[in-house]
């Protein structure tokens, strides 16, 4: 048998203890759950506005913007295609075109929204426009 004075925790007081852990888990863990989201989203606008100044660089060195037939791709490789941009000085972006869902990026120019050319992202949902991120608005 042990002393009297012997330390250690009773039983009451360690499920106590997994309670209290229980219960801030449970106010804590809710509180988190939709961040991966909202951090999706928050990249896809960065890599637009990225995006968008690889663009107005392109656009600086060789006076228009890429085609839509040649892409996001024109601002990474030299096109061969032709009209062969003039002063080509890239590659202007460094990875490639995709968004944080792993769709690429969606490129028109001259644009629909915008006359220089249109940037979005087709969110989560790829056939909703509610989830849309657009350089537009």
């Amino acid at each position: 048998m042990l002393p009297r004075n012997a330390r250690g925790f009773t039983l009451i007081e360690i499920m106590l203890v997994v309670i209290i852990i229980g219960a801030l888990a449970a106010i804590i863990v809710p509180n988190f759950s939709g961040r991966s989201e909202q951090a999706k989203v928050a990249v896809a606008k960065a890599d637009i506005s990225n995006i968008a100044t690889a663009l107005k660089l392109y656009e600086l060195d060789n006076g228009v913007f890429p085609s839509t037939a040649q892409g996001l791709l024109a601002l990474r490789e030299r096109a061969a295609s032709t009209p062969a941009p003039k002063n080509w000085n890239g590659p202007y972006l460094e990875k490639d075109t995709v968004d944080p869902w792993g769709n690429p990026y969606v490129y028109a120019a001259p644009g629909t929204h915008r006359s220089d050319y249109d940037l979005s992202s087709k969110g989560k949902d790829v056939n909703s426009a509610d989830d849309d991120i657009v350089n537009w608005q």
